[in-house]
């Protein structure tokens, strides 16, 4: 009898308990939280009820806001007519068996079958193939994971045991308001039938799900299906750089972290510099710089550098070099006043002769009032050229597709090192020109908020970078 009793617990363990241990510790094979910037994913169990879900669409709607039902099939078989409403709104249409029993007490064939019939239902209410399956309670086992099972498995990330009528709509709002992130994949319920819930509870859900919509409106949040929260997680899982790319990103801050300690850089725009600069001087062949100008030899000049974490969001900002250069030329457009009257603060660099850097990023240099000179030919040019090649490999995100393999190669020729230089009497005009174009940012950005609501959730999460922990220099080549 103790034999039997060991064999039954470990069969129950490996069939059920460590897969859905699994599945809710790591997420394994399962979704349960979105990785985005201002979404939020509303899912609703165990409907459609003929009294609750259709209060539910019209608070949705109401809202524009978009959810998924996870219907049980014996429900929906019932009311195909909510369910077609479901799929006209635009909501998302998923499994949670044909009736509510839990995976942990049916063999792998029973589970099947509770699928497919919900499936069927499903297909011939609307005449769209379900994909999405919740397992009631969330409770999988072994065969959910089978290769055979097409299905996503979803799961949430926040609970709030809205089954019980007793809880309240006060204590269900204040629970959710506590949810109201990015990503979060809320379960609620729409019907009260199910084993173990209470009859009338989803009038409280109702209730504070109104509120909620409400303030994530106001707050500037996106109630999204499923199929879009994993879509644009799925995106931002593709910006995050490969662990090599974020050791050799790493070792890249350290290398501009000691640059800067040993030539002593100032930086240009803080509290969040844009560029750094020191006072050097010019070692080369001499270069016309214009306007009877020479630079020759042992001139002092003011050496600019990017600042890195600058550098670092543009980068990880663009698909392909070429993309990250553009926005990068746009940037030095914007800041170059700032620039110039930073230089003109410092009693050294007004006797510098000439703005001076080395960079790939040439192509429309000239509009901004730089001269580009070719880089001469050296060890230093050799070294110059490999460096800022691999640091543009390495900072912009891989191409996934040949096409864009083909145009990065294309344009390769074009990112080539080349000295630029802008003159300091010259540069010295703009500084004059930096507290009209901030006046005019200022009046650009109240138009702006005039026109838009403002949201704080866009305010806090312009740029999300998943390897915000490394630290290290404030300066790029």
């Amino acid at each position: 009898m103790q034999n039997l009793f060991l064999l039954l617990f470990y069969a129950l363990t490996f069939y059920a308990f460590l897969p859905g241990l699994i599945s809710r510790m790591f997420g394994f094979r399962a979704f349960k939280r979105g990785r985005v910037k201002r979404e939020i994913a509303l899912t609703f169990d165990d409907g459609p009820d003929p009294r609750y879900t259709p209060l539910l669409l019209d608070l949705l709607k109401r809202y524009n806001a978009k959810a998924t039902f996870f219907v049980v099939g014996a429900h929906a078989e019932k009311h195909p007519e909510l369910l077609r409403r479901m799929r006209d709104e635009g909501h998302v249409i998923g499994i949670h068996n044909y009736e509510h029993k839990t995976n942990w007490l049916m063999r792998p064939k029973k589970v099947k079958w509770h699928i497919q019939r919900t499936q069927e239902v499903i297909k011939d209410a609307t005449g769209l193939d379900a994909i999405y399956y919740r397992p009631p309670w969330g409770i999988v086992n072994a065969f959910d994971y089978s290769p055979g099972n097409h299905l996503h498995i979803i799961l949430w990330s926040a609970i709030f045991g809205d089954w019980k009528y007793k809880l309240g709509a006060a204590r269900l709002r204040q629970r959710m308001m506590k949810k109201m992130r990015p990503g979060e994949v809320l379960l609620l319920h729409d019907c009260g039938m199910t084993p173990g819930a209470d009859e009338r509870a989803p009038e409280n859900m109702i209730q504070a799900l109104e509120a909620y919509l409400a303030e994530g409106e106001r707050r500037g949040f996106q109630f999204v299906g499923i199929d879009e929260m994993i879509a644009l997680t799925d995106k931002a899982i593709g910006l995050v750089p490969s662990r090599l790319k974020r050791i050799m990103i790493w070792l890249w801050l350290r290398w501009e972290s000691l640059f800067h300690m040993v030539f002593r850089t100032k930086p240009v725009g803080l509290p969040s510099p844009s560029f750094h600069y020191r006072l050097t001087q010019y070692h080369g062949a001499s270069i016309e710089i214009g306007s009877g100008i020479t630079l020759e030899n042992k001139d002092t000049i003011a050496e600019l550098h990017f600042d890195n974490r600058t550098l670092l969001e543009i980068a990880h900002k663009s698909a392909t070099p070429i993309a990250a250069a553009i926005r990068l030329v746009r940037m030095v457009e914007k800041q170059l006043p700032t620039v110039a009257s930073a230089l003109a603060r410092d009693p050294e660099a007004v006797k510098a002769k000439t703005l001076y850097g080395v960079t790939m990023i040439h192509r429309g240099a000239e509009k901004l009032g730089f001269s580009v000179h070719e880089l001469p030919t050296g060890m230093f040019a050799s070294m110059s050229k490999i460096y800022l090649k691999v640091l543009m490999r390495v900072l912009t995100p891989t191409p996934k597709h040949s096409d864009a393999d083909k145009r990065s190669s294309r344009h390769a020729v074009e990112l080539k090192p080349h000295i630029l230089i802008y003159p300091i009497p010259k540069l010295l005009e703009l500084a004059s020109t930096e507290p009209e174009a901030a006046a005019s940012s200022k009046v650009e950005a109240q138009k702006k908020q005039h026109l838009s609501k403002p949201s704080t959730v866009q305010a806090a999460q312009e740029l999300e970078l998943e390897f915000d922990h490394l630290e290290g220099s404030k300066a790029g080549s």
